[in-house]
């Protein structure tokens, strides 16, 4: 394996569950080094998270993947002065407590650049920094609710619905790895100033509902429940093949539509009447009666051969059976297999995204609490086989 990207930065994940944790094991699949620092005894809540087997999270394998996991209580002094170490030797500390918190501790970003004044802080809260709810407790699916995407999913007869997974908290972790790499470039490439980064929960999503605040705004429309994307396409839907599948087809812009009427036996009283996608959505009933028809009296194969071969985007709806089972994520190693001390083996997901020059590695899955100590708190630090008894008796790590 040849150098990796981010090979020589040093990154302290002392967060716990999803966001900031994932945001550094992104960050340690590309090569940097990070060392998950744990509560003593008990270590991240997320070991302990569902699904379980044998009593086990099946998730923690992943989520700790290629992290050196440490022990160390912030509540005593000693333990204080050894992350204040810790972080003396790091580029970057990645943190979810509540809003404060640090700084109650004693160990906040003002103690940090005493030791460090290159320390580069990353912090992921429910609301932020800044604000009236600044230091309110969040979670991703309640701070999914509070961006407005929860209102706009599901069924508009029926309660909205939230994704079966922690989306907010993935989707802040992206924010939180990408402005952490931004802060480190501007630290090290353009020699500016070591930064704090600032990303709550509810942002991330939030950032992505354009269409829905300018739709506010210019228009006074509050966009309801839906399935599926609405006001932008058409056709834009899931129907049903004649081999009970279910299909997505959308038409999001004028060629692809028109590659629909080539795919449908061209469909020339569609063409130029809906060329403009203005046109199709004054009455699209008609449209997508006639797609729904089409669609069922064919199977997914011959949809799939007609729709590939006219260029327009379909896709069955896959479960995660149908994803193991594909040879498209076969090829991109999207599903690996790794040694795990817990089950034997684990699969869990591939790096994303693909380096020609400098792909990642999984080195190893999460480790158990406090593997770490001795290299990190002896190799690094340079403290004794002594020193590390007396710690570990009084509990600090």
């Amino acid at each position: 394996m040849g150098k990796q990207a981010l090979e020589g930065v040093r990154i302290l994940d002392i967060a716990t569950v999803i966001a900031a944790p994932w945001a550094a094991g992104l960050l340690a699949d590309l090569g940097a080094e990070v060392i998950k620092v744990e509560m003593t005894g008990r270590g991240d809540a997320f070991r302990a998270m569902g699904p379980l087997k044998d009593g086990k999270s099946i998730r923690w394998p992943s989520m700790g993947r290629n992290k050196k996991s440490v022990t160390l209580d912030f509540h005593y002094e000693e333990g204080k002065k050894l992350f204040l170490k810790l972080v003396e030797k790091s580029d970057v500390v990645i943190e979810n407590f509540k809003t404060d918190t640090l700084d109650k501790w004693g160990i906040g970003i003002d103690v940090m650049r005493q030791v460090n004044p290159d320390i580069i802080v990353t912090h992921v809260t429910g609301y932020g920094q800044t604000g009236p709810y600044r230091k309110l407790a969040g979670l991703g699916t309640p701070l999914q609710a509070f961006s407005g995407m929860t209102y706009m999913q599901g069924y508009p007869d029926r309660p909205p619905v939230s994704p079966p997974f922690a989306l907010a908290d993935y989707v802040a972790g992206l924010y939180a790895a990408m402005g952490t790499m931004v802060a480190l470039y501007h630290r090290d490439a353009l020699k500016g100033k070591a930064q704090e980064i600032d990303v709550s929960l509810y942002e991330g999503i939030f950032r992505m509902e354009e269409a829905m605040i300018a739709q506010y705004d210019l228009m006074g429309t509050i966009r309801e429940r839906s399935p599926m994307p609405s006001g932008a396409s058409c056709p834009i839907g899931t129907f049903e093949t004649a081999d009970d599948k279910y299909v997505i087809i959308v038409c999001s812009t004028n060629p692809v539509f028109e590659h629909l009427c080539d795919a449908m036996g061209k469909r020339d009283e569609w063409l130029p009447k809906y060329a403009v996608a203005g046109d199709r959505l004054k009455d699209p009933k008609p449209i997508m009666t006639a797609v729904s028809e089409w669609v069922k009296q064919h199977t997914f194969a011959e949809l799939k051969e007609k729709c590939d071969a006219a260029g327009v985007p379909i896709s069955t709806i896959y479960n995660i059976k149908d994803c193991f089972e594909d040879p498209q994520y076969q090829a991109r190693h999207d599903i690996v297999d790794v040694p795990c001390e817990e089950f034997g083996s684990v699969k869990m997901p591939g790096i994303v995204p693909v380096f020609s020059e400098t792909p990642g590695e999984i080195k190893w899955a999460g480790q158990k609490l406090g593997a770490a100590n001795e290299e990190v708190y002896g190799d690094l630090l340079g403290l004794s086989d002594a020193e590390l008894a007396d710690l570990k008796q009084q509990k600090i790590i």
